[in-house]
């Protein structure tokens, strides 16, 4: 297997489809022959990575002299525990809500969640049950027709002797032709039944399915109950008492760190839902691309843009200067350790594409499914695994063959 290996290309010749129309019809016809046409063509090994879609904005380096944090529900201010002109380490708790409301919360959905399956076992042991009822129902207006054909072949024979009359079979026959027919509508009616039984079953796994994600969102909001401090420094202001209620986003600390960078944004009004604290940004600079996350964000508009903060993830603060002007990446879609394909000529952006896949010395013409699909990487959902080798770009038009020959 090569990657962004270079191939010749033979187009297949056709030779053999008129040697194969000589073996079986045994007819004499001329074989002509297609040109042996060479190209080159781009392949990538099919791995497993990150793709990403973001949304531009434009920022300016400035000392992370100050970091807004946010409370991440709302709640009541159960201890403070760090005080303005403290020092704080990165993940060190600076105050502690309380964290009865999203734990009866996450209860109430586990209850919910357990009467819900209890609901899906039960609906699952109905429809059991109503199978096997249809089912005994259809069999016995089977076993019914059966056994009045059997009855009106013993009325045929009698009435050649002279033991019965017309009317006698007249009457078998339609009573034939009754149940029938009523075969005929049961075997409607229990398609209808097992449908909506079907139907059932789909609802109940839907709002089972939301509800464990509302679950997981909890629980991920439990783990946040602690302000923790997002970065060495110290802390300013705290902006909360003990015992008081507090709202959802309030402003809760004010932490300083002067020995660390940041990056104040704007971003058009029409893209602010992608502004969420915690959301991944690139900060890119000249040839360098830095990751960061948005660490706070102002609560009104200035000017159609909302303004915002990002804080760089790792430790090489000195790739950057303060008051430089840089471009920020912020992240809109983002799909981690999936298969993907890089993006070449013959990738577009539709989920369905057909694409050449290498296996040996051809490479034959397969349907991939795609999911994400960036300028750089496509997600691959069906159609090829790991490590296998795809034709990405050509010199050559390819679309009309099914597979071609190739020289490595």
């Amino acid at each position: 297997m090569i990657f962004n290996g270079k191939h010749k290309i033979s187009f297949p010749s056709l030779f053999g489809a008129c040697m194969f129309v000589f073996m079986t019809t045994l007819f004499s016809c001329q074989p002509k022959y297609s040109k042996l046409v060479n190209g080159k063509f781009e392949t990538y090994i099919v791995d497993k990575g990150n793709i990403e879609t973001f949304e531009a904005a434009e920022g300016e380096v400035l000392p992370a002299n100050e970091v807004i944090l946010l409370s991440p529900a709302s709640s009541i201010v159960k201890k403070i525990i760090k005080v303005p002109g403290q020092r704080v380490t990165k993940g060190e708790v600076i105050i502690k809500l309380d964290t009865r409301i999203v734990e009866d919360k996450i209860e109430q959905l586990n209850d919910q969640l357990a009467v819900k399956c209890n609901s899906l076992e039960k609906t699952r042991l109905n429809a059991r049950s109503t199978k096997a009822d249809l089912l005994y129902n259809e069999e016995t207006k089977k076993l019914k027709i059966a056994s009045i054909k059997s009855t009106l072949v013993d009325q045929e024979q009698l009435f050649e002797v002279g033991g019965i009359s017309q009317a006698k079979i007249d009457k078998t026959k339609q009573e034939l032709v009754i149940a029938e027919k009523d075969l005929k509508l049961v075997k409607q009616k229990n398609s209808i039944k097992l449908a909506q039984l079907a139907a059932d079953e789909k609802g109940l796994l839907l709002q089972i399915e939301m509800q464990q994600e509302e679950l997981e969102d909890q629980k991920e909001l439990l783990t946040k109950m602690d302000v923790k401090a997002p970065s060495d420094g110290i802390v300013l202001q705290v902006h909360a008492k003990e015992g008081e209620k507090i709202q959802g986003e309030k402003v809760l600390v004010n932490v300083s760190d002067l020995t660390r960078l940041k990056v104040e944004a704007s971003i058009a009004e029409n893209h602010r839902w992608m502004i969420k604290i915690g959301r991944k940004a690139y900060i890119v600079s000249g040839k360098h691309r830095l990751e960061g996350r948005i660490s706070s964000k102002m609560p009104m508009l200035d000017n159609g843009k909302l303004n915002f903060s990002v804080v760089l993830t790792g430790d090489d603060q000195s790739k950057l200067i303060p008051n430089q002007k840089v471009e920020l990446q912020v992240v809109k879609k983002a799909r981690y350790d999936v298969l993907r394909l890089k993006r070449g000529e013959l990738i577009n952006m539709k989920k369905k594409q057909c694409l050449y896949v290498v296996e040996g010395d051809s490479a034959i013409k397969r349907d991939l499914e795609f999911g994400l699909i960036t300028d750089e990487y496509a997600e691959v959902k069906a159609g090829v695994e790991e490590g296998n080798e795809i034709v990405i770009a050509t010199t050559n038009t390819l679309k009309k063959m099914k597979s071609v020959k190739i020289e490595k």
